[in-house]
């Protein structure tokens, strides 16, 4: 079992004794002891799907209208042709062949992959490599696409991918602890308004059960998912 601070323990302390509005959570959040570090804010959402079942999978990406105050590193599987355009774009690395090869070889230091469906045959040879991390490039996330020079600036820029585990939760980055409250609450708002829309037609019962935000020392919120 994990151990939890001081900190962490007289915060949990003064949790509501229920789920809460949604304003209401994020100044609750932004009130806990503060660190030395800018605390990321993440929104954990519980869905009432199967997640055995591949038509109920909640998977995608999204650009939050205030941004999640991080940039990332990404690198472009494309053709010869594009790999100075796709540098431009922001992408660290960026060709087929050679990236190809580096990355078999270990490297791993960058946080996205975005590739054109043009050179996907070559990239599906990275399947084990990539799968694990979580960099596969897939046209649900949006990064396979024709149009990798804007993928490339919005995922660089900060742009979430998300996808439910095992447990049906779907998890997610949605700002600073820095941000101002407003920032963050139309952030969630943004993000939950999107998986909503996602909801899957053979999902039965309640779609939204437990809508939580923390930030990264900090207990979990939970969300009033009635609230209008």
């Amino acid at each position: 079992m994990r151990k939890r601070g001081k900190r962490y323990i007289a915060a949990a302390k003064d949790l509501p004794s229920g789920p809460v509005s949604l304003s209401e959570a994020v100044k609750k959040v932004k009130s806990f002891p503060p660190i030395k570090f800018d605390q990321t804010v993440n929104c954990v959402v519980w869905l009432g799907i199967d997640p055995k079942q591949s038509d109920q999978i909640i998977r995608g990406s999204v650009s939050l209208p205030n941004g999640v105050g991080k940039s990332k590193k990404v690198v472009a599987f494309c053709e010869d042709s594009d790999v100075e355009a796709a540098k431009q774009a922001g992408a660290i690395e960026a060709g087929i062949d050679e990236l190809v090869k580096k990355i078999t070889g270990g490297w791993a230091d960058f946080d996205v992959a975005i590739a054109s469906p043009k050179v996907m045959g070559k990239v599906g040879r990275l399947g084990k490599v990539l799968g694990p991390q979580g960099k596969m490039p897939s046209p649900k996330n949006g990064t396979v696409t024709q149009d990798i020079f804007t993928a490339i600036k919005e995922f660089a820029a900060g742009k979430i991918e998300f996808k439910n585990d095992a447990g049906g939760n779907v998890h997610a980055v949605v700002g600073k602890l820095s941000f101002d409250e407003n920032k963050l609450v139309e952030n969630i708002q943004a993000f939950v308004a999107l998986i909503k829309k996602m909801k899957p037609v053979s999902s039965k019962g309640t779609y939204i059960k437990k809508l939580t935000i923390s930030a990264t020392m900090s207990p979990g919120v939970q969300i009033d998912t009635t609230e209008k």
